[in-house]
């Protein structure tokens, strides 16, 4: 004897990739330019991959996204331009006007934002502090090489660590985490 059924079989569904790691500032009431506007995490060194979920993500927020600039020195490939939400944002680079720490992001509408750029190999509680640093509102301004430099420091070192000398993992982690210097 068979059975008949009036529910559909399983479907799959298709898989959703991650939004991006954010921490952004607060609206400021007052409209003076800061150094940060909060953090990203990216997952990976791979600029194709990881702009679009983030303007993706910034466009409803801060208006279209048109333009993103970074230093190259730590970003393997930079693409030309990328597409998100159906329009095209140009990508740019700049060696001596930009922090290797920091992505630039343009908007038509809104202007410019500045975001501290974790590096993907960074331990989690490590980027937790930077992120909460960058998007403070109420912590003195820094630069974001200045937040990577105060994180470098300031990281803990287990018992073990001491005992060997290794430096701490999160300063293992920022020297392995950068690509040699461009030519």
């Amino acid at each position: 004897m068979s059975a008949i059924t009036d529910h559909p079989s399983p479907h799959a569904v298709p898989f959703k990739v991650p939004t991006a790691r954010l921490a952004l500032k607060p609206v400021s009431p007052s409209p003076g330019q800061v150094e940060l506007d909060g953090a990203w995490w990216p997952r990976s060194r791979d600029l194709s991959d990881e702009l679009p979920a983030l303007a993706d993500v910034l466009d409803p927020l801060w208006g279209r996204i048109t333009r993103i600039a970074v230093n190259p020195r730590y970003w393997p490939v930079i693409p030309q331009r990328i597409l998100v939400n159906g329009h095209v944002v140009k990508i740019g680079w700049f060696t001596t006007e930009l922090d290797p720490h920091k992505i630039l992001l343009l908007s038509g509408t809104s202007g410019r934002w500045d975001l501290l750029v974790i590096p993907p190999e960074v331990s989690a509680p490590s980027a937790a502090r930077l992120m909460a640093a960058a998007s403070a509102s109420t912590t003195p301004q820094s630069t974001a090489t200045a937040l990577m430099t105060a994180e470098l420091v300031d990281a803990p070192c287990t018992s073990a660590d001491a005992d060997t000398g290794r430096p701490d993992r999160l300063a293992a982690e920022m020297r392995s985490c950068a690509p040699p210097p461009r030519p």
